[in-house]
């Protein structure tokens, strides 16, 4: 399998999973240190795209994927595989994911990744589980890994000499 499109779900992957509310609605997400440096790397290989099934905390996503300039869908979790298919072939796809309806998609796509704290089906179909939990650099260690597992191993000891 050589991967052409890296889909990450973004809540519980990219972020904590935690939504921060007030008296006027969700306002606020945690996203993690380094993941954006590490999907830097996968650039020159493969395509990276995000999905979130948060309606209500869609724009706080958007804003900060945006800001990766990486683009950003709104999917629903129980429609994701559908849509996977209908834009991408899923055995080209590596899909990171966490929920508990993510297993559905990691069980057709060509390889995934779940965090360590992740729903047990969602880890019990996935190729890789981070030992990292999401927010916390889960992402940062997926990208090395796939790095390792399908392109060229980084080393940051010698390629930022």
């Amino acid at each position: 399998m050589v991967p052409k499109t890296f889909i990450l779900d973004v809540d519980g992957v990219l972020t904590d999973g935690g939504f921060y509310y007030n008296e006027d609605g969700k306002f606020l997400k945690r996203f993690g240190p380094d993941d954006n440096d590490a999907l830097k790397l996968l650039e020159p290989y493969i395509n990276i795209v995000f999905v979130s099934g948060d309606k209500r905390g869609f724009n706080i996503s958007k804003k900060r994927v945006e800001d990766m300039h990486y683009p950003i869908h709104l999917v629903s979790t129980t429609e994701r595989i559908d849509w996977i298919k209908q834009y991408y072939n899923p055995q080209e796809v590596i899909y990171m994911g966490d929920g508990i309806f993510d297993c559905t998609v990691m069980k057709e796509v060509g390889y995934s990744i779940a965090t360590s704290d992740s729903d047990e089906n969602a880890k019990h179909f996935a190729n890789y589980i981070t030992k990292r939990i999401g927010g916390h650099r889960a992402v940062a260690e997926a990208c090395l890994h796939i790095m390792e597992k399908f392109f060229v191993p980084y080393n940051p000891l010698k390629d930022n000499k």
